[in-house]
């Protein structure tokens, strides 16, 4: 019997070193198809520019705001509310729609503060985003502006929602190309062609709500009240993205203008809302969907199926940034210091946009650089090309996106003036 025992354990321990390397090779195999993800294009900027030793060197790629010794900031306001939730706040979860609180705040900001839309409970809203579009119209396609902020691409990419682009931008104007805009809203159904990007009718689209991301071009009020009527005839679905409310204008009643446009026109819209440009919560991921319904009924069952889809996704949504929002815009005090600190942050970008116009004409730049002031928000499309780009990196260690988009957040008193030169230097032969 125990030649028997130890033959079973020599049996046994050859079976398990025979299942450790058949495992150990079946698992090495699994991951080898996986490539590399390709580089952030925005986060590979700001790897490259804490990499170089210049002392002179400046990062313009980033969009996160700086004062004007380019150092991050924490609202007075935000820190007053963090005083004031501090010891209170247990960790229970959320419900899956997030905040009940920071949510209602939210929508007063964006739909109005006596919103009808609110007191008849016509909104779905919940703290955060979803692939919402996806499961309910299964058959539609979004219709994106070109250029966008690039994850764009990818949310509705992931969400598996095709995609088109509309025109935006004209590049030698450097401002909106409205009418190219309006036509490809407008076309007839029956002129509607899979190879052009003119939109059918009953189609969705993405808007930027102010300061658009990366051209920083917004239509006039009078141009958001035509988009509006061209909606409404061809029956198109408004998403509007607002990542810069109040932070554009200084005013966040102005910069809701065109969701209020759209709101008296009678449009059914959507709304995505974050607080990390205007209250400077950039970790938090702190924010807000809504969906304008018929009526109270449809907003209950669209708001159920919201909390669905975000159970798998992440259950329920942070605490702490919910918090601090709805302490912020909850108590009048604190919401008239958060007003006037973020009039300072806009003000100061409107006001470096000015000095780098300034600075560039008086180094006699013989191009117009009036788009920098024309255009609004945290980023400026500057027109340079990619390989302007890559001097002002290589031959003056200023870091941004090669599609010419400066982070005007990044400029400041001490700064301008170089990167003035830098550009004046780079685009001479332009």
């Amino acid at each position: 019997m125990a030649g028997f025992g130890k033959a079973m354990a020599c049996r046994e321990h050859v079976r398990i070193r025979l299942g450790a390397r058949f495992m150990s090779s079946s698992s090495s195999s699994w991951w080898q198809s996986v490539e590399p993800a390709p580089k952030d294009p925005i986060l590979g900027v700001t790897e490259a520019f804490l990499a170089d030793p210049s002392p002179d060197k400046v990062n313009v790629g980033v969009g996160a705001y700086r004062d004007d010794n380019g150092k991050p900031v924490v609202l007075q306001s935000v820190r007053e509310a963090e005083r004031r939730i501090a010891g209170n706040l247990n960790m229970e979860y959320l419900p899956m729609g997030g905040s009940v609180k920071m949510v209602e705040e939210t929508l007063k900001l964006a739909y109005g503060e006596h919103s009808e839309f609110i007191k008849d409970k016509r909104i779905a809203a919940v703290q955060s985003l979803s692939d919402f579009q996806k499961r309910f119209s299964p058959d539609s396609q979004i219709y994106i502006p070109d250029p966008t902020w690039a994850n764009h691409h990818n949310i509705w990419r992931d969400a598996q929602v095709p995609q088109r682009t509309y025109h935006y931008y004209h590049p030698e104007s450097k401002g909106l190309d409205f009418s190219a805009l309006m036509d490809d809203i407008k076309v007839r159904e029956a002129d509607f062609d899979l190879l052009t990007k003119n939109a059918p009718n009953g189609s969705f689209f993405l808007l930027h709500a102010c300061a658009h991301n990366p051209t920083g071009v917004d239509p006039s009020e009078e141009q958001w009240r035509e988009i509006s009527h061209q909606f409404k005839v061809k029956g198109h679905f408004a998403f509007f993205d607002m990542a810069y409310q109040g932070f554009a204008s200084g005013d966040p009643d102005r910069d809701a203008k065109s969701i209020r446009i759209f709101l008296q026109d009678g449009h059914h819209i959507g709304i995505s809302q974050s607080y990390a440009k205007n209250m400077g919560l950039y970790g938090q991921r702190v924010g807000c969907l809504s969906v304008l319904c018929e009526d109270e009924k449809q907003a209950v069952t669209v708001k159920s199926q919201l909390q669905q889809l975000a159970r798998p996704m992440y259950s329920n949504p942070p605490v702490h940034g919910a918090l601090v929002v709805s302490t912020i815009l909850g108590d009048p005090e604190l919401k008239k210091l958060w007003l006037k600190e973020v009039k300072v942050m806009a003000d100061r970008i409107i006001g470096m946009r000015t000095m780098l116009r300034e600075n560039l004409e008086n180094l006699g730049s013989q191009l117009s650089w009036k788009h920098i002031t024309d255009q609004i928000g945290m980023f400026c499309y500057s027109g340079m090309m990619p390989e302007q780009v890559d001097r002002l990196t290589k031959e003056f260690h200023i870091y941004m996106t090669r599609n010419g988009r400066i982070s005007m957040a990044g400029i400041n008193t001490s700064n301008v003036g170089y990167l003035a030169n830098a550009i004046n230097e780079v685009t001479k032969s332009a």
